[in-house]
């Protein structure tokens, strides 16, 4: 069945008005939380006012976006990815609404969904700037260079995103890979947020035991109701974070709350730390025993799971078809899973430390690299073995 396209005689909005009303959409909706989080802490002191709340939610919206603020104490880099995920979201919406604005809906044109993605990038780029320069009266400042590059660069790749489903030039791209690839980078996504899920599972569960600490440092602010309520938003704002954390944790390269620190399974050395409701549910010593063991296989388990589940999607045929499924197009995308799960871990392990200040929190968060390493072995070697073990079963039950 052809796609549907748009009507020929249809008149579309000009490009240039397209992106910078999607651009200044998706900018809005992620600054707005963001600008009323950071008005509870100006309200609680006394001292709230309009400039107040646009300035103090442009530095956030900023900061959520990876650019890195510059304080009296030092530069300010661990970026809420709450608020990164929602950004992204809006940027992907408007990937969507500028290739439907542009006629370019169905088309399968990688020229007009470039376009599309670019303008939205341009366009968001240019608030990014102007967000930086309203910094400059005062307080917390952000490069406009850097702004404007940063959000040129994620404007432009999650506007592409959806502008290429919109276009179905997704489509194309996924029809024309190899089968292999196709079903090697699906398990690699699914491996990686299967071990986010683990990771939320188990940074849910410290959060429990330690809820009773968090309370208590959100307490101790003496800040009143709207203060206390702003704390604990803002705390919500880095949940993302400290499942990467507690991801990274699982994996077994852990994570560092300030230079010279580690807070892995097998050793926690952490020291004083200052009253950050973040810190709250830390472990308190390595894990021995039996929880180790289950704690360090958790990862591997995630692989031979998605190594099941990708041989039954390949060997989901009828028996004369089954047996055209040989090792090599099994195993092969098996294989690749765990690369594709390494980056998108790395990626976000890394997008999810920097530092706050300078001194002993200069350094917070997992080291990129190392957690993308230990994700590419784990997940490809689990993907392989389950991969093997459910074909070899297959064969022998039939």
């Amino acid at each position: 069945m052809p796609l549907p396209r748009e009507p020929t005689g249809r008149s579309h909005a000009p490009l240039v008005v397209a992106a910078l009303v999607a651009a200044g959409g998706a900018a809005l909706t992620s600054w707005l939380p963001v600008a009323l989080v950071l008005w509870l802490f100006q309200l609680s002191e006394g001292s709230a006012s309009l400039f107040g709340a646009v300035r103090a939610g442009a530095a956030g919206w900023l900061l959520g976006h990876g650019v890195p603020l510059v304080t009296e104490s030092g530069p300010l880099a661990l970026t809420p990815l709450a608020v990164t995920a929602l950004a992204l979201w809006r940027l992907t919406r408007a990937g969507v609404h500028v290739t439907r604005a542009i006629g370019a809906r169905g088309s399968r044109s990688p020229s007009r969904t470039a376009v599309a993605a670019v303008a939205v990038g341009v366009a968001y780029a240019l608030l990014g700037v102007l967000a930086a320069m309203l910094l400059r009266t005062g307080g917390p400042s952000a490069s406009a260079v850097r702004a404007g590059l940063t959000l040129a660069a994620l404007g432009t790749l999650a506007a592409g995103v959806g502008a290429a489903r919109t276009s179905r030039v997704a489509d194309v791209l996924a029809a024309s890979a190899p089968v292999p690839v196709r079903e090697g980078v699906r398990a690699g996504l699914v491996a990686g947020l299967a071990l986010l899920g683990a990771g939320a599972a188990v940074a849910g569960l410290a959060v429990a035991t330690g809820g009773g600490d968090a309370a208590d440092l959100i307490g101790a602010y003496r800040t009143g109701v709207a203060g206390q309520a702003g704390i604990t938003l803002v705390s919500l704002a880095y949940v993302p974070n400290a499942t990467v954390w507690s991801t990274s944790y699982l994996l077994g390269p852990g994570f560092a709350v300030g230079t010279d620190t580690a807070v892995r399974t097998s050793e926690v050395a952490i020291g004083a730390l200052p009253a950050l409701p973040l810190f709250a549910g830390l472990p308190s010593g390595p894990v021995d025993g039996l929880w180790s063991a289950a704690i360090l296989a958790l990862p591997a388990l995630v692989g031979m799971a998605v190594g099941w589940l990708l041989a039954r999607r390949l060997l989901r045929a009828p028996a004369a078809g089954r047996a055209r499924v040989g090792w090599v197009s099994l195993l092969s995308p098996a294989a690749l899973a765990g690369p594709v799960a390494g980056l998108l871990m790395g990626a976000v392990a890394e997008a999810s430390g920097g530092p706050l200040g300078t001194g002993r929190l200069a350094e917070v968060g997992p080291v990129g690299w190392q957690v993308a390493l230990v994700a590419t072995v784990v997940i490809g070697g689990g993907a392989l073995l389950g991969a093997a073990v459910t074909r070899w079963l297959t064969r022998h039950a039939t």
